[in-house]
């Protein structure tokens, strides 16, 4: 089988009915909009949809077209984007707090953490099994019986109040690790609320 090509077959001359779609128009210049573009905008140009750079507003004591000086203006606060942290369904962003009882604002925010898990020790099958078959060989087989086992179950809860709204979430772990981690969230969030 011969090599096969996207566009007509080289012998055909360009210009003629079934030419190459792939190849640039005659005048060497993309085509206007169209296939590929967004709707009605032009190549170079945003279209629906897209996001618009909108342009920067005047600084107050320079000239209108003048960029900011770089840091930003005098006394401007930062501009804090993105989630700073999520406890559960509770989510804070910049100064919100979101939560499924919508949103409410950071600061002055009342955060609350109850540890509401239990760990348990006790020795494991294995040691008791070990401590037995031992115990026979030689009396130091009882030594397997100090051995423990912790396993760790259940929730803390996180409450945050904010300007007379109420969210509770209850949030699951699997060790203490995971307790410490969600109380350390809770202080994080404490201190932004400030």
């Amino acid at each position: 089988m011969a090599h096969q090509y996207p566009g007509p077959p080289p012998e055909q001359p360009p210009g003629q009915p079934g030419q190459n779609p792939y190849a640039a128009p005659e005048g060497g210049r993309p085509a206007e909009a169209g296939y590929g573009y967004p709707q009605g905008g032009r190549p170079g140009e945003p279209g629906y949809g897209y996001p618009q750079a909108a342009p920067p507003p005047p600084a107050p004591g320079f000239p209108p077209g003048t960029p900011p000086p770089p840091g930003g203006f005098p006394g401007q606060q930062p501009q804090v984007g993105g989630m700073a942290l999520s406890l559960g369904d509770i989510a804070v962003s910049g100064d919100t707090i979101m939560t499924p009882a919508g949103p409410m604002p950071l600061r002055g925010a009342v955060w609350t953490a109850t540890d509401m898990s239990r760990t348990e020790e006790k020795i494991p099958a294995h040691a008791v099994v070990l401590a037995i078959v031992f115990f026979f060989f030689c009396l130091l087989g009882l030594l397997f019986l100090l051995m423990k086992e912790r396993t760790t179950t259940g929730f803390v809860q996180v409450t945050v109040n904010s300007q007379g709204r109420h969210h509770s979430t209850m949030i699951p772990v699997q060790s203490r690790e995971q307790v410490m981690f969600v109380l350390n969230q809770v202080n994080y969030a404490r201190s932004l609320s400030v």
